[in-house]
């Protein structure tokens, strides 16, 4: 297996870059994000809104750790040494690839960086930009991956399959690397129902690991005190999960959600923060323009 990215950090919030802003960036007066992605990708978001002149702010709404369920494990480390036996290996998300490609021991890390890249021919596949992001950092070669085009208007399993489905041949076998809830049993087929009909439609068989856990934060004081603010004060949630608004409702129970604006990054996530008691719900497209586009036009 030669991709190796470093260990995931553990979650934990991130304070808004500050920067100082040249006369000719777009500012929005006294506007405020709220990212709740998991950590890592919340650092990011917050990174590349601070630098569009939205003041940003990581209230990460998933805990991400690793699969700690010994058949996942035995089933995980099979599937690492047999990696390039699969035509394609399909990453839900960044943090399956941070995870999948996890090394607990440097010496092996090491050896395994030292391989030739050129020796396993398998494509990675990548259903969001975020997901692109992390298989680079792991050090899969870009044209390597395949995602969504550009332009589609969601980056999810439907779009990717768009652009992959001539890649699958009868006798194929896709991997796909995935998460599960924490404290679930890991079960095949869970997460990416959708895609694997499709694939096995096109003749080829599919195989499910799972690489890491989604769960509940443990909010801290301050972070509790930020979800009463901005539940008030006409920031915006930047909401990429329907699982986030779970977790939102479980560690802040009662949080008055009548005068909070959220911004969603699908259908179904603006359906279930208007179900959650949102009172001003925007959907757009999970990418950096889109979202200050739509926050510009609201202002």
């Amino acid at each position: 297996m030669p991709w190796v990215s470093p260990s995931p950090p553990a979650c934990a919030p991130v304070a808004p870059a500050l920067r100082t802003l040249s006369p000719a960036e777009p500012v929005v007066a006294a506007t405020r994000v709220i990212v709740t992605r998991p950590a890592r990708e919340a650092a990011h978001w917050v990174e590349q809104l601070g630098a569009r002149g939205l003041a940003a702010t990581a209230l990460p709404l998933i805990a991400i750790g690793p699969c700690t369920d010994p058949a996942a494990q035995a089933a995980l480390a099979q599937a690492r040494a047999q990696l390039g036996g699969y035509r394609a290996a399909m990453f839900v998300s960044g943090n399956a690839v941070d995870y999948f490609f996890e090394q607990k021991e440097p010496k092996e890390a090491v050896a395994l960086a030292d391989k030739a890249l050129s020796a396993i021919k398998i494509r990675a596949w990548a259903p969001g930009l975020g997901t692109v992001r992390a298989l680079v950092r792991a050090g899969v070669p870009r044209d390597r991956i395949d995602s969504p085009a550009p332009d589609a208007p969601q980056f999810e399993s439907e779009t990717l399959w768009q652009q992959v489905a001539p890649q699958v041949r009868t006798g194929d076998r896709i991997l796909i690397v995935r998460g599960c809830a924490a404290g679930a049993t890991p079960g095949p087929g869970q997460g990416r129902d959708w895609l694997a009909r499709q694939i096995e439609q096109a003749g080829a068989t599919v195989d499910f690991v799972v690489a890491y856990t989604r769960g509940a934060p443990q909010l801290t004081p301050e972070q509790t005190a930020l979800a009463h603010t901005a539940a008030g004060d006409g920031s915006w949630w930047l909401l990429s999960s329907s699982e986030a608004l779970t977790h939102l409702a479980s560690a802040a129970p009662g949080l008055p959600l009548h005068a909070a604006r959220a911004l969603a990054t699908h259908p179904r996530i603006a359906q279930a923060a208007r179900a959650a008691g949102f009172g001003h719900v925007l959907e757009c497209r999970p990418a950096l323009e889109d979202v200050v586009a739509s926050i510009e036009s609201a202002a």
